[in-house]
């Protein structure tokens, strides 16, 4: 299945891609793509019902309302640090022996076409695409990575977008130069391992201003998918609704010549060929300003949590999938 989340910020409907390619809303079936919703088992249950049944359920108009992440945010956002070869390479920092476990707090989880909001003071932000594992049931103790992908509810695009300053100037942790608000898009889908088809051979893509910056291969991980989950079983609980980033390739603005960083205005398109592209429009952000739920149109005031100033954000997902018309049809 290809599972999508629906409408304003902190109001999204769970919904699902038809076997007629039309966006359909799932919300009289399922709460929520979170919680005991995302065992890969519910998911089957729920796929074989939408096989029979998606012509009974609403369709959905992606031209009108905000595309939010694909599963609810809250969990755990776990990133994986040089795990690809080209970029430790980039980096000039030899291969880790153990995969680098850091964190994203949750509140940065953003849709796929928010804004992407430049923190005050920072002048060092920059992209990282990243194949995201979303984790389905509880995982613990895991007996080896052959064992892994049955815990494993989906893949989505993400951007592990990061302020080098806070990062790497700041001292402590990296979690603080990547736990700013919109810092963690996911989406637009969440595809499940049966259609996403072997992580092991995924192509990551990341263009600023139409610019190509990153092109590679999951075949360049140092540490593959089935392998981090086990990994991270070791030391933490996962949960349902779990987010893992699994590591970004060589091209990030932080390796290139005259390190050009996001500015106002900046478009940043991240993509994982199968799992949909992101585009956020970068804005300043501004002191004081109390957030506000999006209405939902996906065309709004910029800098504003939840919402975006990208024209025709979710057009972005169309290729992938039908926009239905607003009477259903196509």
């Amino acid at each position: 299945m290809r599972l999508l989340r629906i409408g304003p910020a902190g109001e999204e409907r769970p919904c699902a891609v038809g076997p007629d390619e039309v966006v359909r809303d799932l919300s009289a079936w399922v709460p929520d793509w979170a919680g005991e919703q995302l065992d890969p088992e519910a998911l089957s249950g729920t796929a074989r019902r939408l096989a029979r049944k998606a012509a009974t359920l609403p369709a959905v108009d992606l031209t009108a309302e905000r595309v939010g992440p694909p599963v609810r945010p809250g969990g755990h956002l776990m990133t994986i640090g040089l795990n690809y070869r080209r970029h430790a390479a980039e980096a000039g920092m030899e291969l880790p022996a153990e995969p680098i476990v850091a964190t994203k707090a949750p509140s940065a989880t953003a849709g796929p076409y928010d804004d992407l909001i430049l923190p005050p003071g920072g002048d060092r932000t920059d992209w990282e695409v990243e194949l995201a594992v979303v984790i389905g049931r509880r995982a613990q103790y895991l007996s080896g990575p052959a064992d892994s992908l049955s815990y494993v509810a989906g893949y989505c695009t993400a951007n592990d977008i990061s302020e080098r300053s806070a990062l790497l100037e700041r001292g402590g942790q990296w979690v603080k130069g990547k736990s700013f608000e919109s810092f963690g898009p996911l989406g637009p889908l969440l595809v499940t391992p049966d259609e996403a088809g072997d992580t092991r051979d995924m192509r990551l893509t990341c263009r600023v201003n139409g610019r190509l910056m990153q092109d590679a291969g999951t075949a360049d991980m140092v540490f593959d998918v089935p392998y981090l989950v086990w990994y991270l079983s070791q030391f933490f609980v996962l949960l349902p609704g779990d987010v893992v980033l699994t590591g970004s390739p060589a091209g990030i603005a932080l390796g290139r010549p005259g390190t050009p960083y996001l500015r106002e205005g900046d478009v940043v398109e991240a993509e994982v060929a199968g799992l949909g592209a992101q585009r956020q429009r970068c804005v300043a952000a501004r002191r004081g300003l109390t957030a506000r739920r999006s209405a939902g149109t996906g065309h709004a005031e910029p800098s504003v949590p939840g919402e975006s100033s990208v024209p025709g954000g979710p057009s972005v997902l169309s290729s992938a999938i039908a926009v239905p018309t607003k009477d259903g049809g196509q």
